[in-house]
């Protein structure tokens, strides 16, 4: 089997959110960051080299096959922000209807900025996605 390319590593959140050359989509992630902190209570992670991940779990499969994993995260992609987990809430779905602008994908929500959508609502949102994931 495969070994999973993406993990928890050493390096710097910090270092990483400064490696950032877009100011807006900076400033945007070190927001997401302390609102998914705040819902952790978990320090933020560099899981490879792009993924900010908070908190550990470990998932296990149908097929037997185990992996660690982090329950909520983001990663600031070049066309977009890509967060992980918030989408696993069965509330998201009527929060999707006052976020804003976004896509959706395989259970992830892209957005482009904050600045397009309601701020406070993603905050419920991966409030709610983290209640679900610790219950």
């Amino acid at each position: 089997m495969a070994e999973l390319k993406t993990k928890q590593t050493d390096s710097s959140v910090e270092n990483f959110f400064n490696s950032i050359a877009d100011e807006q989509k900076r400033k945007d992630c070190i927001q997401i960051s302390k609102m998914m902190k705040a819902a952790t209570n978990s320090e933020a992670k560099m899981w490879g080299t792009a993924i900010v991940g908070f908190g550990n779990i470990r998932l296990k499969y149908e097929s037997g096959r185990e992996l660690d994993w982090f329950p909520i995260g983001f990663s600031p992609r070049k066309q977009n922000l890509t967060l992980y987990g918030v989408m696993n809430s069965s509330k998201s779905t009527d929060l999707l209807k006052i976020l804003g602008n976004y896509k959706t994908g395989k259970g992830c929500l892209y957005i482009n900025s904050l600045d397009e959508i309601k701020v406070d609502v993603l905050k419920k949102m991966i409030e709610k996605a983290v209640k679900e994931k610790t219950k």
